[in-house]
């Protein structure tokens, strides 16, 4: 009996010991309540937290892929924050503003009328009572042309002459495709009038070549690359809208500019004549939740190290930290409005 009752005051003698063990744990290593870590720190965890980021751009033919590789690769990579980034090839804008609200991206690469629309849940029937809650700006790019490529023996002169042709839209979703749908309105055309067939610019430049399209929509920085494929095969013939349709769009559409792409661009690849036509400016947006030391730290790097973006495309050239604001359709994400404060950029 002596023996029993000794043994149960020894296990009780050594659960107090374990206990006060586990305590002197907690108030000596680790983080407590406060941030303070027997490191020295004093950061909380929110700022001193890594993440992943997946950028969504677009077709590897288009602007945005190469552009996208390069941030993610060479830029957003080595900054503070940042543990891991990554860039995927995806359906363009429509489709990652979508993709960007279920948490499958972190940024993505949009046209500015897009995530407009986005934001605000209007124009678009992909967004009309689907508003995308957590999209923030972080930078203008550059300008994106509308293009509508043929070939150069086709006899396709001008829009009224896609009436009964078989063209290429974009990607079902795409901002492109939204792009087709409202050039083609501003000339009194709808898809009625021609067989639209949904696809990247990849695919329509092979279309183009092999004789199944007539003519494809491209929506990017001139030069395109999948204007540039096409042109190594066959001569092109990029066409111009009519002063109507430019001042139809324009009027309608209040991000439209009237753009003029001189002849210069493709006259390697049988263009002739500068082309009138219209653009919308890309942009990169964030995932409003991201922290905002992190995203001021990507803003900071990608202007620190634009000759990365330089080398992978030529629109990189257009990436400047003074236009960094201008044509930016939503609001910014608090650590980029950061960053252009402390370089004298507005950000009103």
């Amino acid at each position: 009996m002596r023996s029993l009752k000794l043994a149960g005051l020894l296990l009780i003698v050594m659960l107090f010991a374990l206990a006060g063990c586990g305590s002197a744990q907690n108030e000596g290593g680790g983080s407590d309540d406060s941030g303070n870590s027997d490191n020295g720190g004093g950061d909380d965890a929110s700022s001193s937290e890594e993440v992943r980021v997946t950028l969504g751009t677009g077709g590897t033919s288009g602007t945005y892929y190469p552009l996208g590789v390069a941030m993610t690769e060479q830029i957003f990579s080595n900054a503070e924050g940042v543990s891991q980034s990554r860039a995927v090839s995806t359906g363009a804008s429509v489709t990652n503003a979508q993709e960007l609200a279920e948490g499958k991206y972190d940024a993505v690469l949009i046209q500015n009328d897009i995530a407009y629309y986005a934001v605000n849940g209007e124009t678009l029937e992909d967004f009309e009572g689907n508003t995308v809650d957590n999209m923030a700006g972080m930078t203008s790019l550059y300008p994106e042309d509308i293009q509508v490529v043929t070939t150069a023996d086709s006899e396709i002169g001008s829009l009224e002459d896609l009436e009964g042709k078989t063209v290429a839209v974009g990607d079902q979703g795409s901002g492109t495709e939204a792009n087709a749908n409202q050039v083609l309105g501003a000339a009194g055309l709808t898809y009625d009038d021609l067989t639209a067939e949904y696809m990247g610019f990849g695919d329509a430049s092979q279309g183009l070549q092999n004789g199944t399209l007539d003519a494809a929509f491209i929506v990017g920085g001139a030069p395109t690359s999948a204007i540039q494929e096409l042109g190594a095969s066959k001569d092109v013939k990029v066409l111009s809208l009519s002063d109507e349709v430019i001042s139809n769009l324009t009027s309608e559409y209040s991000y439209y500019t009237e753009k003029t792409i001189s002849a210069d661009t493709y006259a390697d690849y049988g263009q002739e004549e500068e082309i009138n036509t219209v653009a919308v400016m890309a942009i990169l947006v964030v995932d409003s939740e991201l922290p905002e030391d992190t995203v001021y730290n990507m803003t900071k790097s990608m202007f620190e190290n634009k000759d990365a973006l330089e080398a992978a495309h030529d629109r990189g050239s257009d990436i400047t930290l003074e236009g960094a604001t201008d044509g930016m359709s939503i609001d910014l994400h608090p650590g980029a409005a950061k960053y252009y404060e402390e370089e004298g950029i507005s950000v009103e």
